[in-house]
Order: structure tokens, then sequence, then C-alpha cells
């Protein structure tokens, strides 16, 4: 925990380990669609399964916790599928667009 730890109550705490589980699924899915390096490698690499597995169990965690989070943890939450479902459907449509046996080339950012 931050050094704030040990003044959040229980309820913070539990949000606050929410959020990193939902951020920690997020980092997944955005090595998976290779917007990020991989920690270990450095490098970028591209695995659209991947990506979708770890939106998918966001998607999951979004439908067995609805009425139970917060609001903050709800919209985090949201706002965290939506990004990540868009640059899912993005990546998917430069792979679908690629010549036969071509991978998309990576764009510069």
């Amino acid at each position: 925990m931050s050094e704030n730890g040990n003044k959040l109550n229980e309820e913070q705490q539990e949000q606050l380990l929410f959020m990193m589980l939902v951020q920690q699924h997020q980092q997944i899915a955005m090595m998976g669609l290779g917007k990020i390096q991989h920690p270990e490698t450095g490098q970028t690499e591209k695995d659209l399964s991947s990506a979708k597995y770890a939106i998918d169990t966001l998607g999951m965690l979004k439908k067995f916790t609805e009425g139970n989070l917060s609001k903050e943890s709800a919209n985090y939450l949201d706002q965290a599928l939506t990004n990540l479902r868009l640059n899912y459907a993005e990546e998917k449509k430069k792979e679908n667009n690629a010549p036969s046996g071509e991978a998309p080339e990576k764009e510069d950012e």
C-alpha cells in the first residue's frame, strides 16, 4: 500500500485494491494490443487473444459486481472497458485489413 495506506478505512482499502486489479488487467490488455511495452522484454508485441481474454475478464468482473461497487469504482471499470474495447476494435480492424500473411505495421506514436 501507499504511505497513506494505514490511514484508509476498510472500504477505501478495498476500493483501492479493486482499482489496482482493474489496472492490472488493463495493462495486460494494452500489452496484448501492442500499445505498451512488455516490462520484461521492453518489446511491443501484439497478441489479440490475450488482450481479448483480459478485456473479457474485466467484462465478467463488471457483470458479477454490478450493484456492489461504489460509483467511483463502477465508473473506473466502465471507462477502462470502453477504452480497451475501442482499442481492441481498432487493432482487429487493422488485422482484418492487412494483406493475407502480413501483420499490420505498427504505427509510431
